[in-house]
């Protein structure tokens, strides 16, 4: 099953899975679920597993995958020159890099594994690997305890970037009542996965609201996940606080700043 064997510690709840560089272990409080989505905002024509129509989870509604090959997949490269720098600043954020590559999270799994799109997107998640990859972070680096928002690019080859965005919204749909994250050192408990508003940009978007159980089973917590598609490319953002306050959502001038620096590659 797509996603099986990989195992990463993610952060205790008040030690976000985007790391902020040492915070506290799985042992104490609360720990952060992933994010499942559901159902989430659509937009864009298609619809769940090539069918019309929205999904029942949400899900933005995507073209059909066909037999044509897709646009050429962006390389690391490319993706570098597309992504948020480090020390740039949108608004009161700042985006930075991960001191280790990556969040955290990427290595979680999910429980049953088809719902592992809305856990992570790396390597092994669907059918469809990345052929290349950029991870930033964008926080208010001195709110320790603020919001996160992981910005991943990832470039597929081939009809790979739809097939993710079909896989996308068939865990929404089949996990909206909830699943495990499994961790190296402890599980989270995903209540639920809700459709979320997805901007309005790229060739289809997708969006996510998901309610978690921190580890005492006391309090819900609540992360998003945004995934836009723009030809064979992936723009992901998920967003969590440590804390039990609902952010409403992946902050909009976020999404709006990373996907205007894409565009402006003229690779979009």
């Amino acid at each position: 099953m797509f996603g099986a064997g990989r195992r990463r510690t993610r952060r205790a709840r008040w030690a976000p899975r985007t790391w902020r560089g040492g915070a506290a272990a799985l042992t104490a409080g609360l720990v952060l679920v992933g994010a499942t989505a559901c159902g989430g905002g659509e937009r864009a024509g298609g619809g769940d597993d090539g069918a019309k129509g929205a999904s029942p989870a949400g899900g933005t509604s995507a073209p059909a995958t066909g037999a044509a090959p897709g646009p050429a997949p962006l390389t690391e490269r490319q993706l570098t020159a597309a992504s948020l720098t480090d020390g740039e600043r949108i608004g009161e954020y700042t985006a930075s890099e991960y001191a280790l590559g990556a969040p955290l999270g990427e290595d979680y799994t999910a429980d049953p594994a088809g719902c592992q799109p809305l856990v992570s997107l790396a390597r092994g998640a669907t059918a469809f690997d990345p052929v290349a990859e950029v991870h930033r972070k964008v926080d208010i680096p001195d709110e320790m305890l603020g919001l996160t928002v992981s910005v991943q690019l990832r470039s597929y080859a081939g009809q790979g970037a739809t097939g993710v965005l079909k896989a996308l919204r068939t865990a929404g749909r089949d996990c909206a009542g909830g699943f495990t994250e499994d961790r190296a050192l402890a599980r989270a408990k995903y209540l639920k996965a809700e459709p979320a508003k997805a901007p309005d940009v790229g060739d289809e978007a997708v969006a996510y609201r998901f309610t978690i159980l921190d580890v005492k089973g006391e309090l819900k917590l609540y992360e998003y996940l945004t995934v836009v598609r723009s030809g064979s490319t992936t723009l992901s953002f998920r967003a969590e606080i440590t804390g039990t306050e609902d952010v409403g959502g992946v902050p909009d001038e976020i999404v709006r700043t990373q996907w205007r620096k894409f565009r402006s590659t003229g690779k979009a």
